[in-house]
């Protein structure tokens, strides 16, 4: 019989004392000193550095290279700008250019470090939008960015490599795929020849029927096969590991069990070696658990998952609330670290 496949997790540490012997995580803020063995099949395992393979740790000490010009060692703040009318929470806010131009401003002036502009709703129920539609909702608002003085980097939100196309050419500098670029083949071969980075999602089904009766052998180990398989096929077309994120779809085919069992455990994510993006501003798990019905007064229950997840070393989340979640960032830094970061 066939032994099963170990998979390594850094049980992951902030502060400024440290053991003899930890590894900074990933050139960020955290370190470890321990891993956690897991196994399909197995009861997981808490093992020492001394005991962990070198190769296991070269990869989750490495430190990740920068992301369009964006140093990975302090976590980055990711705006969402959703350009459409019917987004689980704030569908229509920002569906006219102007509107959503305006938004991508105030985000930057309070310290966003990227846009992600979307024009193709991925709320559960959502249907597929048409390639000249979605092409019409992101395009003026990216050149709109462009024209009123946004530097930041600016991630385009689409499964589809025409729409991608038009997003590069008007000034965006990612794709950001939540098929984990399934759903239309064109779609990597165009980032490896424009030479942008990539974030690349685990959703279990496409956004129609995504939360009908979701199921796993292993949820945790099945979204880590599935972006590890994602990310060798991305590297294989041309692009490099390090203009690679990977985003393990909070929300997405996933039950608020499977949310919460990722989230306690997303540090194993650093084992694929690349960036690690969380979004789950405003889902609805934390409207359950939270017992808030509307997703626009989710920010509390939000800043708790991200601080969350800055404590697993994540480097990168995906928010509603921009000015809320830079001020907890920088207080949970400083206050870790002791001073003021």
């Amino acid at each position: 019989m066939t032994e099963p496949t170990d998979y390594f997790r850094p049980l992951v540490q902030s502060g400024p004392i440290r053991p003899t012997g930890a590894v900074q995580l990933a050139g960020g803020w955290c370190w470890f000193s321990h891993l956690e063995v897991l196994a399909r099949g197995r009861i997981p395992k808490v093992i020492p550095l001394t005991e962990a393979p070198a190769d296991v740790i070269d990869r989750l000490a490495a430190p990740r290279a920068d992301i369009g010009g964006l140093s990975l060692s302090s976590p980055r703040v990711m705006g969402i700008l959703n350009a459409t009318p019917d987004s689980f929470s704030d569908g229509g806010l920002h569906a006219a250019a102007a509107d959503a131009v305006r938004a991508g401003k105030a985000m930057r002036d309070a310290g966003v470090d990227l846009l992600d502009v979307g024009g193709e709703s991925t709320r559960p129920g959502a249907e597929t939008v048409a390639i000249d539609t979605e092409i019409d909702r992101v395009v003026p608002v990216i050149s709109g960015l462009r024209r009123a003085g946004v530097k930041s980097l600016i991630s385009v939100d689409t499964r589809k490599a025409a729409v991608a196309q038009a997003a590069l050419e008007a000034g965006a500098g990612l794709i950001n795929d939540v098929s984990g670029f399934t759903y239309d083949a064109g779609l990597a071969p165009l980032a490896a020849q424009q030479e942008v980075p990539v974030c690349v999602m685990h959703a279990l089904g496409d956004p129609a029927t995504m939360q009908v009766d979701p199921r796993y052998d292993d949820v945790l180990l099945d979204v880590y096969d599935f972006l590890e398989t994602q990310i060798a096929a991305l590297v294989k077309s041309g692009i490099p590991r390090d203009r690679i994120i990977a985003d393990p779809g909070i929300g997405f085919g996933k039950t608020l069990e499977h949310n919460l069992i990722i989230l306690a455990r997303i540090s194993l994510f650093h084992s694929l070696g690349v960036a690690v993006l969380l979004g789950a501003s405003r889902k609805r798990f934390i409207g359950t658990i939270s017992l808030t019905e509307r997703a626009d007064a989710r920010v509390a229950g939000s800043l708790g998952v991200v601080l969350a997840a800055l404590s697993h070393g994540i480097q990168f989340v995906r928010v509603h609330d921009v000015p809320q979640t830079v001020q907890a960032i920088a207080l949970w830094r400083s206050a870790i670290a002791g001073r003021q970061v």
